[in-house]
């Protein structure tokens, strides 16, 4: 399997890009970024949807995309690689999941009803939305999820960066749902 350094990465020409992108089996998971403000968080998507194969990722609302300067330093190259698309509105994201993809729509977020991460029954496809780093997922996009899942804190802390509550979660279900897969 090919493996590209960051250098290497960065210096891939448009068709290079395009020949790997369409020689990687994807994962059939989608990130849904709900109104993400920091351009590192949005560039470090890439760089983890990159190495979890994932199929799209959603830019919503004032989430700044490609090809803003820090969206791609921060990417390393890898927005080239993974497929991805804006919507002006994130319900446009999750209606085209659901009706398209047939996708479970989960939201990474604390909220009275949430479960924990890992006792979640995920299927693919799944789509995870993440939320804005102030105010996590809209309530718009709350209702239209399935369901919603949370990462415990022990500490002091009420949250993790969004980037890494995306990381924790998204591991885990292909880790989970691969594992079942396996083991059946």
């Amino acid at each position: 399997m090919l493996r590209l350094n960051s250098k290497q990465l960065r210096n891939l020409s448009e068709k290079e890009a395009e020949e790997i992108k369409k020689s990687i089996k994807r994962n059939p998971l989608f990130f849904i970024l709900d109104n993400i403000y920091d351009t590192y968080n949005v560039g470090s998507f890439f760089r983890l949807a990159e190495a979890l194969a994932v199929k799209k990722i959603y830019l919503c609302g004032e989430t700044e995309t490609p090809p803003n300067t820090k969206v791609k330093r921060a990417a390393v190259g890898t927005d080239k690689i993974v497929p991805w698309v804006y919507k002006k509105d994130v319900t446009d994201a999750i209606r085209e999941l659901r009706e398209k993809e047939k996708a479970q729509i989960i939201a990474v977020e604390q909220t009275p009803d949430s479960i924990l991460y890992t006792k979640a029954q995920y299927r693919f496809p799944v789509a995870l939305i993440l939320g804005n780093e102030t105010r996590g997922v809209s309530e718009k996009a709350l209702k239209l999820s399935d369901f919603a899942v949370e990462i415990p804190m022990f500490g002091v802390n009420k949250s993790l960066n969004v980037l890494v509550a995306a990381s924790v979660v998204s591991f885990w279900i292909v880790k989970d749902i691969e594992g079942r897969r396996l083991y059946q």
